[in-house]
């Protein structure tokens, strides 16, 4: 009892002098609860046979129809299309990015000159801070049939005519993919960079003691030394399989690329907002949750069987 006091005093205490600090998480605590806790109730729409009519009230009201919205998606015919799209474009994008921009940060973390290294990773952070409605259009103006892409093969003579690569769905997964890849290579080697600085530096040193080339300490103690970053962008990359950059996919989709980037978020988005089907894009959603947590639970048991490291 006496113990139970002394917790409860000193709660009291840090309340009473802290209560400026605590008073400044008021609003973030707010915003919390109504972004992310409070549309949570929307979840019933996945069950309920509810109408954009019934207004707010009817997600409560409206009656239970079980499982019949998820019925209805997986009996779409543009279900399992969007759903190889959304895995292929995520999937190969995961292994073409993560070892490039691991290799481009190996090699960025090798230049010792300061001014050139700083230059370089400007210039490659830059397209991170700039929308995708400003980079997508200008890929899309390089992409034209006009545009300099078609203009140089021809003259190299690759090619008789112009290729239209936005409207020809073959071309789509690997545009997605490339732009993806440009727009975040510096972004993403920031992370690897900051985990190479948290190396032993004499573990370096001891190596060119003994011998050892650039090649060989990047390979037995730069990358050991990152394995836990790497482990981790590799299970957060499993885990958002089955989630695509709505932007990047909605600023490059077109009427003609609809095959190849039909995406499970761009479904959701025309589902949702411009049909007002409300449940069944909640049910869309509900879905991909529910596999991106079976999607991370099962990576983060592997690596932590495989590597030892491990988000939990």
């Amino acid at each position: 009892m006496t113990r139970q006091r002394q917790k409860g005093y000193k709660l009291g205490y840090d309340f009473r002098t802290q209560f400026e600090l605590k008073l400044m998480l008021f609003p973030a605590v707010i915003l919390i609860f109504v972004f992310n806790f409070a549309p949570l109730f929307g979840l019933l729409m996945a069950f309920k046979s509810y109408e954009p009519s019934m207004g707010i009230g009817g997600i409560f009201t409206s009656h239970w129809n079980n499982f019949q919205h998820f019925t209805r998606v997986f009996h779409n015919f543009q279900f399992w299309p969007m759903v190889r799209n959304t895995l292929g474009i995520n999937l190969i994008g995961a292994l073409v990015g993560i070892p490039v921009t691991l290799f481009f940060a190996l090699m960025l973390n090798e230049i010792k000159h300061p001014k050139f290294k700083s230059l370089i990773q400007t210039i490659t952070y830059l397209p991170h801070f700039l929308s995708w409605v400003i980079f997508g259009g200008l890929f899309i103006t390089l992409l034209n049939t006009d545009g300099i892409i078609n203009f140089l093969l021809m003259e190299f003579h690759l090619i008789d005519k112009p290729l239209q690569f936005l409207a020809d769905p073959q071309y789509f997964w690997g545009i997605a993919i490339l732009t993806g890849l440009l727009k975040d290579l510096g972004w993403g080697a920031i992370l690897y960079l900051a985990a190479m600085a948290g190396v032993d530096q004499s573990l370096y040193e001891a190596a060119a003691i003994d011998g050892a080339g650039r090649l060989k300490r990047m390979l037995h103690i730069t990358i050991p030394g990152i394995l836990p970053t790497l482990m981790v962008l590799i299970i957060f990359a499993v885990s958002g399989m089955l989630n695509n950059n709505f932007t990047q996919i909605y600023v490059l989709q077109n009427t003609l690329n609809l095959p190849a980037s039909q995406v499970i978020d761009t479904y959701v988005y025309q589902t949702g907002l411009l049909q007002f089907q409300f449940a069944s894009a909640t049910a869309i959603g509900l879905m991909k949750t529910v596999f991106a947590l079976l999607l991370l639970v099962g990576a983060n048991t592997l690596s932590n069987k495989l590597t030892k490291t491990g988000l939990f």
